[in-house]
């Protein structure tokens, strides 16, 4: 498992910042865990030194903070995985992003860890992970020793079947690697063969723990609009804690409509939901039906494609 040196990073960031090439660096900084990362906004090389962070907890999207960021009209360098590329070729198609705002840094990877299967392995009270060239040395409160856990057994979800290539950047930090091999659509294809019943009470029990927290849609870099329906309250159904089932399943599928063909599938919103809501899966299903119905298509494979939902042509399948 290939893993970024994290000096290379922060020598690269400290540069760029030296030389008044940006204005600030959107990166990761470390948190009371080793597994506790969060996005950060660095704006000298002290805090570079102090706080910068890159390991295999890094898995957010950080194409989605440059919204905010480069509005302010400060020039942002970011740090993207390659899956991340995606997420920018999107907002700089949607004129959300201004490309002359942004120093994109490819960064390879060969994955990212998921904390959650790790402690479903070692157990709870993670007080330390040591990351090694084959997986993790765990420590926790509740093991008199450390629990060791093979890389493959801990990545997350999407990085099973990542295909993905850095698509736009300025500079790449690492070398390409083989990606993972697991069926993408294989989970579409399991819940397509239930029973409408079936499939009915599977997202009935899933959309059942959902606390409306909108987690999903603030990481999510196909959720941009500036006012969203669920923040007016006009809608009916801005409460944040739903008041009913219908609010619940309301909400999760009109969003996935509206991301409906530009959805990067970078499982963003899978991966923050505090519920361990599968919400990828939505996506996936309408990805999975629009490579059937009009062609393979990824969305944010390049600046300013046209996705086959907005595209009309005489072959259209609804003419």
């Amino acid at each position: 498992m290939q893993r970024i040196d994290r000096d290379r990073l922060a020598s690269a960031a400290k540069r760029l910042l030296a030389e008044k090439k940006v204005d600030c660096v959107l990166g990761y900084r470390a948190g009371e865990f080793d597994y506790d990362v969060a996005p950060f906004v660095f704006t000298d090389a002290e805090q570079i030194d102090e706080y910068f962070v890159f390991s295999d907890f890094c898995g957010a999207n950080l194409s989605k903070y440059l919204i905010k960021e480069t509005q302010t009209g400060r020039k942002a360098a970011v740090f993207l995985k390659p899956c991340d590329t995606y997420g920018l070729n999107l907002l700089l198609t949607e004129h959300r992003v201004k490309r002359e705002n942004v120093y994109a840094i490819g960064v390879q990877c060969s994955g990212m860890a998921d904390i959650r299967k790790i402690k479903n392995t070692a157990g709870d009270g993670v007080t330390k992970i040591i990351e090694e060239e084959d997986g993790y040395t765990v420590y926790t409160l509740y093991n008199d020793g450390p629990v060791k856990i093979k890389s493959g057994d801990a990545l997350t979800e999407r990085c099973l079947c990542c295909q993905k290539s850095c698509v736009i950047c300025d500079e790449q930090i690492g070398e390409p690697e083989k990606k993972g091999a697991a069926d993408r659509f294989g989970e579409v294809r399991r819940i397509e063969e239930m029973t409408a019943d079936q499939r009915y009470e599977f997202w009935r029990g899933e959309f059942s723990r959902c606390i409306r927290c909108n987690a999903c849609r603030d990481a999510c870099p196909a959720c941009t609009c500036e006012k969203c329906v669920f923040d007016d309250p006009k809608s009916g159904v801005e409460n944040k804690s739903p008041a009913n089932e219908f609010e619940e399943k309301l909400f999760h599928i009109i969003r996935a409509f509206h991301v409906a063909g530009r959805c990067t599938d970078c499982g963003e919103c899978s991966r923050v939901c505090p519920q361990q809501i599968p919400l990828h899966l939505l996506n996936r299903k309408y990805i999975k039906d629009i490579n059937t119905f009009y062609g393979e298509y990824q969305s944010g494979e390049s600046v300013g494609q046209r996705a086959p939902l907005v595209n009309y042509t005489a072959e259209d399948r609804e003419p």
